[in-house]
């Protein structure tokens, strides 16, 4: 199965920035360890699409794993605004130094080794060992789960069945061309077994599926529900002085968001108490943004003022006008501005931030 799985990704291999195609690594190119951790990094709970675009700005801006570690933070995490999940930012700049302070600058070479990294799991360790070094390690994401679950039909559901189907995957893992199968596994589930309609009759695997001998294919994999995600609540203060400098604050570096960042607020939570103005001010009651994470819902209330010169802020600090990117906030920031111009438009006839 491997090697007719490895027939196949050397004829239909995705075409990414961050990879080395089959038949440019035949022939002795050998993928750049950064580069790999990066993309790993970037792609946890995060399509190939959204990617893209970040990597190449982050390889283009950092292009070493010593030029990122050097890095200031905040403009690390301001580069990663939109990637969402911000302690992976957070992370990787935890990562990049200890590879520079402890490693010299170099990669460790096995899934081991790299586990001993900060914020480097079984599953990017793997992958990175396999990719990049061609250890012959087990890579299981989501869709290499998939993919195992049909072929041996699993029927036992997720995420009950993770060990079950890493053991499986583990059995089809070569010792020739490590990473290049475990590429290939991901661009198989990517790309003909997708979770909904799989495209069966052109997948090299197809005649030892056993799930599609069975008929059950687009049954598989199968989950346990996952419970309602609660909703919590909070204020979201938007202050733009008559200059053109906004109201923000840098959010504690732990927990969500952490590090980046955005309006003045109170704590989030179910019935959240009100929350006193950062400054003096007369804050409109501008709207609702709604955003969602992972494990909850959450609705922002929306307070905005045109704040004049010399306004004092009790909370956070103005940032000048120049230096305000609307782009460096993250989503759910990026959200309540809009909310926010949209009161002011309607009050004022304009929608200019400044």
């Amino acid at each position: 199965m491997s090697r007719a799985l490895l027939r196949w990704y050397d004829e239909n291999a995705r075409v990414m920035p961050w990879r080395i195609g089959p038949e440019a690594r035949q022939k002795g190119t050998r993928p750049d360890p950064y580069c790999v951790w990066l993309s790993e990094v970037m792609l946890q709970q995060t399509t190939v699409a959204a990617v893209r675009d970040y990597f190449r700005r982050f390889t283009a801006r950092w292009p070493t794993v010593d030029a990122l570690a050097a890095a200031e933070d905040a403009e690390v995490m301001a580069e990663w605004a939109g990637l969402g999940y911000y302690a992976r930012a957070r992370n990787l700049l935890k990562c990049a130094r200890a590879v520079v302070a402890d490693h010299g600058g170099r990669f460790p070479e096995t899934a081991g080794a790299l586990r001993a990294l900060p914020g480097v799991g079984p599953y990017t360790a793997a992958a990175v060992a396999a990719i990049a070094f061609d250890e012959p390690a087990t890579v299981v994401d989501g869709n290499v789960e998939r993919v195992m679950a049909r072929l041996f039909a699993v029927a036992t559901p997720l995420p009950a069945a993770k060990p079950e189907l890493t053991l499986l995957a583990g059995r089809l893992t070569p010792r020739d061309r490590p990473g290049d199968h475990a590429q290939a596994m991901m661009d198989l589930g990517a790309t003909i077994c997708t979770p909904r309609n799989p495209a069966c009759g052109i997948c090299p695997l197809s005649a030892a599926c056993r799930a599609r001998a069975q008929g059950t294919a687009t049954e598989l994999p199968a989950k346990t529900p996952k419970p309602a995600k609660p909703t919590r609540r909070g204020i979201a203060f938007v202050g733009i002085r008559s200059d053109g400098a906004a109201l923000l604050e840098t959010r504690p570096g732990r927990g969500l968001l952490g590090g980046m960042l955005g309006w003045p607020g109170g704590d989030w939570a179910a019935s959240p108490p009100d929350t006193e103005p950062p400054a003096d001010g007369n804050w409109l009651r501008a709207g609702e943004a709604r955003h969602t994470f992972t494990h909850f819902h959450l609705l922002l209330e929306v307070r905005a003022a045109r704040l004049p010169q010399g306004t004092i802020a009790r909370q956070g600090a103005f940032v000048p006008r120049e230096a305000f990117r609307p782009g460096d906030l993250p989503t759910v920031m990026r959200k309540a501005l809009d909310v926010a111009l949209g009161a002011f438009a309607a009050v004022e006839g304009t929608d200019d931030p400044h």
